[in-house]
């Protein structure tokens, strides 16, 4: 366990989730505003009735100051979550340093809250999904996240307890393929929602769903880069007083 305060983890992960969020910002203007802006004539172009009111919020607005605002309080958020797992991993995952264990968790929460709910419910651009659907779509898409997470805690809990028996390599090699198996599993037990319409641009869908992926990507990259330095300048001292006080050899 390491003598320095979890709070002080928990600032410097919240410092990274904001970098983080910064970096996620300017990959989804510059990926997938356009996307969004191509979504949206299609939608405008196909609807019988334009209203005359104007937006509460303008289009412009929303591509610029929302979108940032919005991608730094998710970074910010995710950043604290993902040191206090840091704080808990540490030394009880591997003899692995501070910049190894912040990129192993980066890792796999990329994986366990990004990819894995992504996969089974892949974001849509706008004027895709009916609208009377939100609230059964969203439900299911949190069902998958929460399965993901709790699947992925097990699955790191079982390795660690085959360690000792079957050593860290293969160990690591059950305990993924046993999150893989659950994974499909809760895949085919949950229903899958396909509500693109038959005449949207299937290009523009595909592309869509590469830049939220691409998004989520940059994010928990820079968090992980960010957070390993961070941490280790922070532990750093605690470690050197260790190696002060051990008698020489």
């Amino acid at each position: 366990m390491n003598a320095i305060s979890p709070r002080v983890l928990l600032v410097r992960g919240m410092l990274a989730g904001l970098l983080a969020g910064l970096a996620a910002f300017l990959f989804a203007y510059v990926l997938g505003e356009s996307k969004v802006d191509a979504a949206i004539a299609i939608e405008e172009a196909g609807a019988h009735d334009h209203g005359d009111g104007a937006a509460p919020v303008s289009r412009a607005l929303q591509a610029t100051a929302g979108l940032g605002t919005g991608t730094v309080l998710y970074g910010v958020a995710l950043g604290g979550i993902a040191a206090l797992v840091f704080c808990y991993a540490l030394g009880r995952i591997g003899r692995f340093g501070p910049r190894s264990t912040a990129a192993l968790v980066a890792g796999g929460l990329f994986v366990t809250v990004s990819l894995v709910p992504f996969f089974k419910y892949p974001a849509n651009p706008p004027a895709v999904g009916d609208p009377e659907t939100t609230v059964q779509r969203t439900t299911l898409y949190v069902l998958m996240l929460a399965l993901s997470v709790l699947l992925g805690a097990a699955a790191l809990i079982l390795g660690r307890r085959l360690a000792p028996r079957m050593g860290n390599w293969n160990a690591s090699v059950v305990a993924s393929l046993a999150f893989v198996v659950a994974v499909g599993i809760a895949y085919a037990s949950l229903p899958g929602i396909n509500e693109v319409p038959a005449d949207f641009p299937a290009v523009l869908v595909w592309q869509f769903r590469l830049a939220s992926l691409a998004i989520q990507a940059a994010m928990w990259t820079t968090f992980g880069l960010t957070f390993g330095f961070l941490a280790e300048r922070a532990l750093a001292p605690t470690v050197a007083s260790k190696e002060a006080v051990q008698p020489a050899s």
